[in-house]
């Protein structure tokens, strides 16, 4: 077992030894109790009825002049329309390989997974960005909550997308999950077979953060206060009518920690802020956390073999025990690339950091045609 040191020019071997986002800490360990089941928002600035498709390019990314992008919609197996972009490489022939592309948690197609899936068509694959159920563009009531069975689910359905296209071969179709996706993905990837090949970059376990705090650090006293005050809020929410929403997300206040800093750098500021995005300024409900604090999504990561993983994480990423825990449990083949200086919120953008010669080297080796 190896786990790579990867830079811009070279790669070397080491052998194994060894959330800006302040509403995330509200959503685990002390945070949740610290929220209340009180302060909430009056709702999302998001909310719509049904999908309705931007007909313009609104995009953090300039668009790509090597592939051809059209949006769609396609359903998934609970019945909500999800919305995505597709790109494809320009002049190409012949049935070819393809990705699903989904994540960060609270992000957008418009943002990292839209940028990763038009750089991976522009290295030849098709490829689909899509909301993720019940935000951005996708269908789902009420808007702005979270399931993990749904969003892995939702993998499952870009690929059932994917391998109705006539250019597209079946059998050779991989995903890529960012962030908190990237958890859904070596999910989705253990119990669809389908699914040849996984990424998972600079990824969050949702399931154990929300469940154990970060670093596993909330206490079964601090869980059972936080199930006490969301079963509290159930309540309020069925009195209502209506769901209650969290205050919106990635605002600073001052005194945040670093990587709270990080991702309000990346979510509200031009760099990679999106009206639509739960995370840029937007919320989540506030009993969204109850699914993923009763349902690990990793039980079965070693399933996925015999089929390859692929963890990408930045060395400085406070987020980096997520992958390196993943690595341990998954069964082989299996490898861990750390990027040098890297925070989390670097591997959603950074064009000089995000390791595409390698995402590019890893799919094309095994998504590759049969003789």
């Amino acid at each position: 077992m190896t786990k790579t040191i990867e830079t811009s020019s070279d790669v070397a071997t080491l052998d194994v030894a060894d959330a800006g986002r302040r509403s995330l800490l509200k959503m685990t360990g002390t945070g949740i109790a610290a929220l209340g089941v009180g302060a909430v928002a009056a709702g999302p600035a998001t909310a719509q009825p049904a999908v309705k498709l931007t007909g313009k390019w609104d995009k953090v990314f300039p668009k790509s002049d090597k592939v051809d992008h059209r949006k769609v919609t396609f359903r998934n197996r609970y019945g909500i329309t999800l919305a995505g972009d597709l790109y494809q490489p320009k002049n190409a022939s012949g049935k070819l390989a393809a990705l699903a592309v989904g994540g960060p948690f609270g992000a957008v197609k418009e943002q990292s997974s839209g940028l990763y899936a038009q750089t991976m068509a522009e290295r030849g694959f098709v490829t689909l960005a899509f909301d993720p159920s019940y935000t951005g563009e996708s269908s789902g009531e009420p808007r702005n909550v979270a399931s993990p069975d749904i969003s892995v689910e939702d993998f499952s359905a870009a690929v059932d997308c994917l391998g109705l296209l006539p250019n597209v071969d079946r059998e050779r179709i991989g995903i890529v999950g960012i962030c908190g996706w990237g958890g859904m993905a070596l999910s989705a990837a253990a119990v669809d077979k389908r699914i040849r090949a996984v990424v998972a970059s600079t990824m969050y376990d949702m399931t154990r953060v929300m469940s154990k705090g970060y670093d596993d650090s909330m206490t079964p006293a601090q869980r059972a206060q936080a199930l006490e005050q969301l079963g509290r809020q159930r309540w309020k929410d069925v009195e209502a009518g209506k769901p209650a929403y969290q205050p919106p997300y990635n605002e600073l206040k001052g005194g945040e920690a670093p990587f709270l800093v990080e991702y309000h750098d990346y979510y509200r500021t031009k760099r990679g802020y999106h009206p639509r995005a739960v995370n840029s300024g937007n919320a989540w409900t506030v009993t969204t956390p109850l699914p993923f604090m009763n349902l690990p999504i990793l039980t079965y990561i070693q399933e996925i073999a015999p089929r390859p993983i692929l963890l990408v994480h930045g060395e400085k990423a406070h987020s980096r025990y997520f992958s390196e825990t993943a690595y341990a449990a998954a069964a082989e083949p299996k490898e861990l690339v750390i990027v040098p200086g890297a925070v989390h919120v670097d591997l959603y953008d950074r064009m000089d950091k995000i390791p595409f010669d390698k995402l590019t080297a890893f799919f094309q080796k095994n998504l590759a045609a049969s003789a």
